[in-house]
C-alpha cells in the first residue's frame, strides 16, 4: 500500500484550484486518505505553509489551507530519528544541499524538501507528491528522490495512482 508524503506545492494547488464546494467527491476521497493514514507530510511543510499564511494575513487574506493544517496536526509529525538520519544522508551529498535555497540558508526559515524525501524513504510504501519536475543536473525533489531510491509523483500522478476519475 502506498503512503503519499505531500510537499507544500501539491497542497497549495489542491486548495487553490479544487474548491471544496465545487469538488466534493475529490475532497471526500482526499479526506478519507488522510483519515486512513495514506496521506501524510512533515512538520517542515506545515511550517512553510504557516509562513505563507502569515504573509497572506499581512495582506488581509484568510488562508483556508493554513486553517486546514491546524485542523489536521497529526498529518505533520516531527521527524523521527530515522528520518533525521536520512536527511543527513541526503544533505551529505554536496549537490543535494541546493535543496536549501541560498536565501533560506542566510535568513533561516523552514526547508521541507529533504524532510519530505526522508519521510517517504522511512515509511514502507512511501511516495513523495511534489509539484517539482525532474531537471537534468538539478537538485530538485524528483532528482534527489531518484538518487536515494524514493518513489515520487506529481498531483496528477497521485490521482492516477488512486484511480480517481471525475
Amino acid at each position: 500500500m502506498t503512503i503519499f508524503v505531500f510537499d507544500s506545492g501539491p497542497l497549495i494547488d489542491l486548495f487553490r484550484h479544487y474548491y471544496r464546494p465545487r469538488f466534493p467527491t475529490l475532497w471526500r476521497r482526499f479526506d478519507d486518505l488522510v483519515a486512513g493514514g495514506r496521506v501524510t507530510s512533515t512538520r517542515e511543510v506545515r511550517n512553510e505553509l504557516r509562513g505563507r499564511a502569515s504573509l497572506g494575513a499581512r495582506r488581509g487574506k484568510a488562508d483556508r489551507l493554513a486553517e486546514w493544517c491546524d485542523e489536521h496536526p497529526s498529518l505533520f509529525p516531527e521527524p523521527s530519528v530515522e528520518e533525521l538520519a536520512v536527511v543527513r544522508e541526503v544533505l551529505e551529498v554536496p549537490h543535494h544541499r541546493s535543496l536549501i535555497s541560498r536565501q533560506k540558508s542566510l535568513h533561516g526559515g523552514p526547508v521541507a524538501d529533504p524532510f519530505v524525501i526522508a519521510r517517504a524513504k522511512s515509511i514502507p510504501g512511501g511516495c513523495v507528491v511534489t509539484t517539482e519536475r525532474k531537471q537534468p543536473n538539478a537538485a530538485k525533489i524528483p532528482n534527489v528522490c531518484d538518487a536515494v531510491e524514493v518513489e515520487w509523483v506529481n498531483l496528477e500522478g497521485f490521482m492516477e495512482r488512486e484511480q480517481w476519475m471525475f
